[in-house]
C-alpha cells in the first residue's frame, strides 16, 4: 500500500482487512468506574502504583510467559534467579501499555519488563494537578522508577512515550541503561500531513467538538480510523487486534476525562515543540549519554522518515533502524524485528560495560545460560 494514500482510505482497509470480532469476555477484575485496571490480557499482569497526586497503572508479562529467546537466555534457570535486567515501556498519544504488549513478549527472556500507563491514558486516571505536559509525564515516570529498585532501566518509548523517554534520559541519565525511541515525536516543522488534525486537538475547544461529532459513531469506526493513521499497512491488524482496539477505544471514550487527557497531552507536545535553550528537546536529545536505538517507519504518517537523519545526528551514541514498510507503531507491526534490534542494542551495551570495567576489548559478557561465556 502506497504510503501516499489519504488516511481515511487506509482506515477503510484497516477495517475490511480486520473485521470486528465478538468482544472479548470481561476480564476477571474488570471495573466499570473510571480509572481502575479492567484486569489483563492474557499472559499479562496489570496493576498499580499509588504515588502522592499520581496513580499508574502498570502492564507486566506473567512470569510464566518469559521464553528462552534466540541466542541465550536472560534468566539463570539452573540456579533459581532472576538475572534480567529492568525495562520500561512508554506509550504513545492516546495510546496505553496495550501497544508494548507483543514486544514485551518477544523480549520477556532478555528483559525484566514493565508497560507503564502515563496520567489519563490507558488504565491510569488523571493526574491530580491536571498537568499533562512534557516535563510532567517525565516526572511521572521518574517517580515511578525512583520508588521502586528497578533502576537503571532499558527505557523505551514511543512517539510522545519517546518525547517523554528523550526527556528522562537526559535529566537523570543514572535511570537509564539504554534508550530505543520508536518513531518518537521530537519537533518537527512543519509536521507531516497525517499529523494536522492530532496537532489541532491543542486548540481551545476543538477536542470537545471533535467528541461531540464523534460521539454516535460505531467504536469500530474509529479505532479504524487510528489504525489506518499508525500502520504502514492496516491489512496486517489481526481481526483479534482490531476487535480490541474497537473495545478499549470504546471503553475510553466513555471515561469523563478522555478528551480532556487527549488536548492537554496534544498542547504539551506542542507546547514542548516551541521551547528553546537547555529545555528544548533536540537540546535534550544531544545530552543523552546512554546507548540510543532509533527506529523509524518509511511509511509513517504522524513522524516523517526525514527526521531519522537529524534524530541520528543529535544523540551521540545512536543506531538507527529504518523500516521501509512500517508505520508509527513497528513495534506493534513488526515486534520480531523490533525485538532483535533492541536485544542487540542491550547486548552491545553489555559489551561496552563489561571493557569500562576492565575486560579485555571484544570480550563478550557472560551469559547466565551458558557457564563457558
Amino acid at each position: 500500500m502506497s504510503s501516499t494514500e489519504h488516511p481515511e482510505s487506509r482506515a477503510r482497509t484497516a477495517r475490511a482487512a480486520a473485521p470486528p470480532a465478538a468482544p472479548p469476555p470481561s476480564e476477571a477484575g474488570e471495573s466499570g468506574r473510571a480509572g481502575e485496571p479492567r484486569g489483563a490480557a492474557e499472559g499479562e499482569t496489570l496493576g498499580t502504583v499509588t504515588l502522592p497526586g499520581l496513580t499508574l497503572a502498570v502492564r507486566r508479562p506473567r512470569r510464566a510467559a518469559a521464553q528462552e529467546p534466540a541466542g541465550g537466555s536472560g534468566q539463570d534457570t539452573a540456579a533459581g534467579g532472576d538475572t534480567r535486567e529492568a525495562a520500561l515501556y512508554v506509550h504513545g498519544l492516546g495510546g496505553s501499555s496495550r501497544n508494548w504488549s507483543a514486544l514485551m513478549r518477544e523480549l520477556a527472556g532478555d528483559v525484566d519488563g514493565e508497560a507503564v500507563d502515563l496520567p489519563g491514558f490507558g488504565d491510569s486516571p488523571p493526574p491530580d494537578d491536571g498537568d499533562y505536559s512534557i516535563s510532567a509525564h517525565a516526572r511521572a515516570v521518574i517517580r515511578h522508577l525512583d520508588a521502586g529498585d528497578r533502576r537503571p532501566v532499558h527505557l523505551l518509548g514511543n512517539s510522545l512515550g519517546g518525547a517523554v523517554a528523550t526527556r528522562v534520559a537526559a535529566v537523570r541519565p543514572d535511570l537509564v541503561r539504554t534508550l530505543t525511541l520508536v518513531s518518537p515525536a521530537l519537533p518537527e516543522v512543519p509536521p507531516p500531513r497525517g499529523a494536522w488534525p492530532t496537532a489541532m486537538l491543542a486548540v481551545p475547544g476543538v477536542a470537545a467538538l471533535f467528541g461531540r461529532i464523534t460521539r454516535d459513531w460505531p467504536a469500530e469506526r474509529c479505532a479504524g480510523g487510528v489504525l489506518g493513521l499508525c500502520y504502514g499497512d492496516p491489512a496486517r491488524v489481526t481481526p483479534e487486534d482490531f476487535a480490541a482496539a474497537a473495545a478499549e477505544y470504546e471503553r475510553r471514550a466513555r471515561l469523563p476525562y478522555f478528551w480532556d487527557a487527549m488536548a492537554r497531552s496534544t498542547r504539551g507536545l506542542v507546547d514542548a515543540y516551541t521551547l528553546s535553550g537547555q529545555h528544548a528537546l533536540w537540546r535534550q536529545a544531544e545530552r543523552v549519554l546512554a546507548p540510543t536505538l532509533l527506529i523509524y517507519g518509511v511509511r509513517d504518517q504522524l513522524v516523517a522518515f526525514r527526521m531519522a537523519r537529524r534524530a541520528s545526528a543529535a544523540f551521540r551514541d545512536s543506531r538507527l533502524l529504518a523500516m521501509p514498510e512500517a508505520g508509527h507503531v513497528a513495534m506493534m507491526e513488526y515486534p520480531e524485528i523490533v525485538a532483535g534490534a533492541v536485544r542487540e542494542l542491550i547486548h552491545d551495551a553489555a559489551r561496552a560495560a563489561r571493557r569500562s570495567d576492565g575486560h579485555p576489548a571484544g570480550a563478550a559478557p557472560r551469559d547466565p545460560g551458558n557457564p563457558e561465556r
